[in-house]
């Protein structure tokens, strides 16, 4: 309530409802990627996936508890010129949102990557609300995450950061300052070529799912099963598409099979998860606008 309360008394009634609006998008974003089902690995509709410490309503929940911290990222995005102060703030910010994540989930990490990723995307977006665009927003947040924040713990131990120092990857951080490449050249082209060839919404998400596993060095896989896992979901992945995608006939059996390797190899692409729910926050921005 405290980061509401601190919004309320600083936002114009229109900023207010923008900011808002934006966190809606975010959280709605994060619902969207937890409900497609079926996904390889990971928590939907029909299970938990790999996991034996999440739940779609527990994924649902923590979504919904981040809706204050993306909101003040947004009024941040909005209000603060001087671009170091913008950085420092939204790293806060961040870091306040994970231990209110970890308070909403009892300990459990839902959705650390997402916070780092989408944080900084929705503050690029309310930075600049007349040009909203997928490459435009995702370069203003590469911007913001290039900026050091001196407050930032130099060593968290959780396993992304230990899987990117063992197998020399970027992880979540490189896709950021690099301007989310597999967003906006994998995810969205992706999703978006499938619909127009008359895929189904389900369907061309998961296509956009499939074209990040097939690039990502996802530090989420790298712990699980090390470089092995990440070439069988690498692989497998890009098999999928190439048979036409996990709407196509033959698209399907191998959809399926490697959804099954992956589940009994206790494999999960986390980091992919996090990109798609990324896509479908610019794509739905793209659509309505801030």
């Amino acid at each position: 309530m405290q980061l509401l309360e601190k919004i309320s008394s600083r936002l114009d009634k229109v900023s207010y409802s923008t900011a808002h609006c934006l966190a809606d998008q975010v959280v709605a974003a994060l619902i969207a990627e937890a409900t497609l089902t079926p996904k390889p690995g990971l928590v939907d509709l029909s299970g938990r996936g790999a996991h034996t410490d999440l739940s779609w309503t527990l994924m649902c929940d923590s979504a919904q508890a981040l809706h204050a911290t993306f909101m003040a990222m947004a009024e941040a995005g909005m209000t603060i010129e001087d671009p170091l102060q913008l950085r420092q703030t939204i790293g806060w910010l961040g870091r306040c949102g994970e231990t209110r994540m970890m308070e909403c989930t009892g300990g459990v990490n839902t959705h650390r990557g997402a916070i780092w990723a989408l944080g900084l995307l929705v503050t690029a977006a309310a930075q600049y609300l007349v040009d909203v665009s997928a490459v435009s927003v995702a370069v203003r947040a590469a911007r913001l995450a290039q900026i050091h924040d001196c407050h930032a713990p130099t060593r968290t131990g959780n396993k992304g950061e230990l899987a990117c120092k063992t197998y020399q990857v970027g992880g979540a951080r490189m896709q950021a300052y690099n301007g989310f490449p597999l967003v906006l050249q994998a995810a969205l082209p992706q999703l978006h070529s499938s619909r127009l060839r008359g895929a189904g919404e389900s369907a061309a998400r998961l296509n956009g799912l499939l074209a990040v596993m097939a690039q990502l060095d996802d530090t989420c896989v790298l712990s699980r099963g090390g470089l092995p896992a990440l070439q069988l979901v690498q692989d497998g992945a890009q098999r999928v598409l190439s048979l036409g995608g996990c709407d196509s006939k033959a698209g399907k059996v191998a959809y399926k099979n490697l959804s099954q390797t992956m589940l009994e190899r206790c494999i999960s692409p986390g980091g992919a998860a996090d990109m798609l729910a990324a896509a479908l926050f610019l794509d739905q921005l793209n659509q309505t606008g801030a």
